[in-house]
């Protein structure tokens, strides 16, 4: 037994208003990007199949021409969801030609059932097909699945046109109007359904995965200075002191105090604070390698580790950033703050059973003689010294010595 048309459309019908009103809720009251103007898209998709369903029973005008611009007018939406989602200007040249294109052909053809189902197919094909091709331009800026769902669904709607086109194109669809089943009717309209779910569904995964890419960055990341905070440092220190163990490469570490740095902000305030410690921060970044990471230990003081690196190249390079610092021009009000750093660094080979608090001592140590000795200065650690209680990453680790100001 066949599936009746006007059940299938009716169940496309539902489906569309019950999706749309499901992003509404989700949207409401909050920055949408794009989810308004998806359901507004499953708006014009449902009104469309009500205006179909009604064939005969109002002008076949107003069900052919509106309905199909309606359904038209879904993908310009959808286009419109995505480019808002990606951050992109509106293409209303590509949103709003379109429909406006089908609404005039199909008057042009209004008797000619078969021409219209070809010239229908060819113009929503060519707007899924800008729908794609929108997807696939910023494919690197939404990695996940939401945008292959998408995609997935987009090309199986526009595969199924493809046939239908064809099919209508060389009279052997067996319908003859809009209501009656066939085996391109029912294939088109089980697709439309499966198609609005997916791609709908995808869109939501766009946003979840969005939102999870941007949590795990903020869980990641000091928000004031964009480098790793103390946590993922410390993560990342246990990590190569691991990896320095097995390949019995060199492995150093840099602690970064700024120099006077309450001094800075009792004078100055705290907002030309933390502009000096953005600007040191960049300084460190321009002068280090893509491998090298760069994170904020405490308040004014940062570490950096740097693999494959001996003691002696690391202390040239905390030599070079230290005098780096002190030549930047940090400006705050016109004025140009002086600002200095002192620098403990610990390098050398790794032992089994050497844990990461121990590198972290040891430059925290040689730092401390770099403030007793006057500041402005690069200490370097004699050697990697013994704790009495080894730090563990998964708590909060804490660290022994305590640098001066």
């Amino acid at each position: 037994m066949a599936p009746d048309i006007p059940t299938l459309m009716m169940m496309v019908t539902v489906a569309a208003m019950v999706m749309a009103a499901t992003l509404m809720a989700v949207a409401w009251g909050e920055r949408s990007d794009g989810i308004k103007l998806w359901a507004g898209g499953l708006c014009c998709l449902a009104l469309a199949y009500v205006l179909f369903l009604l064939r005969g029973r109002i002008p076949d005008a107003v069900s052919i021409l509106l309905g199909n611009g309606l359904a038209s007018a879904t993908t310009s939406l959808v286009l419109a969801a995505i480019c808002r989602f990606q951050g992109r200007a509106l293409p209303w040249l590509a949103m709003l030609l379109p429909p406006v294109l089908l609404v005039g052909l199909l008057w042009l053809f209004l008797n000619d059932f078969n021409t219209r189902v070809t010239l229908t197919a060819v113009v929503m094909v060519g707007q899924t097909a800008w729908v794609v091709r929108a997807l696939w331009e910023r494919r690197s800026t939404s990695p996940g699945r939401g945008v292959r769902l998408v995609m997935a669904a987009m090309g199986l709607q526009a595969g199924v046109l493809l046939v239908r086109a064809a099919s209508s194109a060389s009279k052997a669809m067996g319908a003859q109007n809009m209501l009656q089943a066939d085996a391109i009717q029912i294939v088109t309209f089980v697709s439309a359904f499966a198609s609005l779910l997916v791609a709908s569904l995808g869109f939501i995964f766009m946003h979840k995965e969005r939102a999870d890419e941007a949590n795990r960055r903020l869980a990641a990341l000091d928000e004031l200075t964009g480098v790793a905070n103390r946590r993922s440092i410390i993560a990342a220190l246990d990590r190569d002191v691991g990896r320095a163990i097995r390949t019995r490469e060199p492995l150093a570490v840099m602690m970064v105090d700024i120099d006077f740095f309450k001094h800075i902000n009792d004078t100055h305030g705290h907002l030309a604070g933390d502009q000096v410690l953005r600007n040191v921060v960049d300084v460190i970044r321009h002068r280090i390698r893509a491998q090298d990471i760069v994170g904020r230990y405490g308040s004014e003081e940062f570490m950096v580790l740097l693999c494959d690196t001996s003691a002696q190249g690391a202390q040239q390079l905390a030599e070079q950033l230290r005098e780096a610092v002190q030549a930047s021009f940090c400006s705050w009000n016109g004025e140009r703050l002086a600002v200095t750093v002192s620098v403990g660094v610990f390098g050398g080979r790794l032992e089994p059973g050497d844990g990461w608090d121990q590198l972290i001592h040891a430059a925290d140590q040689a730092l401390y003689r770099a403030k007793q000795n006057g500041r402005n200065r690069v200490e370097l650690a004699p050697g990697l010294g013994r704790l009495a209680h080894p730090g563990r990453t998964g708590e909060s680790p804490e660290t022994f010595p305590s640098s001066l100001s």
